[in-house]
């Protein structure tokens, strides 16, 4: 990853995108997105930026760009922020922490209040805290101060820029899935050179947080026949971990993205993916998803009529806190992973399951679309 690719990262990774409040990640990763033949923006706020749109099979490539965040929902009268989740959250997490509120006139900052500990009985030492009882305190001295400089329902996210740990290791809020989003933008990048036969799409979804949503709304206007979803996973290379490896196998920093297999994924898909990671020597490892993976991946492999997926995920520590850490050694090849698999595709590939199938008729179908 070159000085140019990490100042991106670094920039998209700094912008403030919960879910429903993707603009400001969608202007960074569009702007970066001027070498694709056409980009462009749906009612729903996903991202686009296509090559070679005329060509078969249409790919897309997906990584969801919202994050967890916050929702201011009350102000009391002495000017203190109630909020409620957007997405899930780990809400031991929240105390004593810096936030950001993004509002029209730009960020404000606060901190999460909560009764110090001196002053806790011993039943609410034991008590797991809950956001509805800690509140956001930005130094307004009253409702109506408050209200001079934010709004109910203004975005909240942890103020935590990007950061480097040592050489390799990148943290961040945000990660998840951020880095995917980059993830599918490189790949179109070194697809770009490639000069692949297929129409490639990456995507920035939205709102996959909250539901798995913009993931659902772009596969449908795209109509590909196949989606590559790109995401984080967790990684079992930590204390205490250890007892996790029996579901979710041996992921750690480092040894490569890793490939999903199970019913949300294409056999034939990932039978390329692993193939190409043999014939270009680019690690990998494998998780197993018995069912819907609950990612991007899920949403795109039930799209109108169905479509070949493939899930290739990032391992991450500490996802879904402040700093979550991932390898750039992963990142870079993840994208070169996808982007050589991608540019092996064409108009005759056969991804339907079984020996024998009907993929390069309904390519075809679809290419003149």
């Amino acid at each position: 990853m070159d000085k140019a690719q990490r100042a991106f990262l670094e920039r998209f990774l700094g912008t403030i995108s919960p879910s429903g409040f993707e603009t400001e990640a969608a202007a960074v990763w569009l702007e970066e997105a001027r070498f694709a033949d056409r980009t462009w923006v749906d009612l729903h706020g996903n991202a686009f930026a296509a090559l070679n749109e005329r060509g078969s099979p249409r790919v897309m490539l997906a990584g969801h760009m919202d994050e967890i965040g916050l929702m201011v929902s009350h102000v009391t009268d002495g000017g203190y922020l109630h909020v409620r989740p957007i997405g899930g959250w780990d809400a031991q997490v929240l105390p004593g922490q810096r936030v950001w509120v993004r509002t029209k006139k730009g960020r404000v900052l606060g901190v999460v209040g909560r009764k110090p500990v001196h002053l806790l009985d011993d039943e609410a030492k034991r008590t797991v805290v809950k956001i509805e009882d800690l509140w956001i305190d930005i130094g307004a001295g009253s409702k109506a101060d408050a209200l001079r400089q934010v709004e109910i329902g203004d975005p909240v996210v942890l103020a935590q820029g990007p950061e480097r740990l040592g050489d390799d290791l990148l943290l961040a809020r945000g990660v998840d899935d951020r880095i995917g989003a980059f993830v599918a933008l490189e790949a179109l990048r070194l697809l770009k050179k490639l000069k692949p036969k297929a129409a490639v799409f990456a995507v920035a979804t939205v709102q996959e947080e909250i539901g798995i949503r913009g993931a659902r709304t772009s596969a449908y206007g795209l109509d590909p026949t196949v989606g590559i979803a790109i995401d984080v996973c967790h990684t079992t290379d930590t204390p205490g971990t250890e007892g996790e490896k029996k579901k979710l196998g041996e992921i750690s920093l480092g040894k490569g993205p890793v490939l999903a297999r199970g019913p949300n994924i294409n056999p034939k898909l990932f039978d390329l993916l692993v193939d190409t990671a043999k014939k270009g020597k680019i690690p990998y490892q494998i998780e197993a998803a018995p069912g819907a993976t609950g990612t991007d991946a899920n949403a795109m492999q039930l799209n109108r009529a169905g479509m070949a997926t493939a899930l290739v995920s990032i391992p991450n520590r500490y996802m879904h806190s402040p700093c979550e850490v991932v390898s750039l050694r992963d990142v870079a090849n993840a994208a070169k992973l996808i982007a050589q698999a991608v540019a092996r595709l064409d108009g005759t590939t056969d991804l339907v399951p079984g020996e024998r199938g009907m993929a390069p008729r309904k390519a075809a179908r679809r290419a003149k679309t």
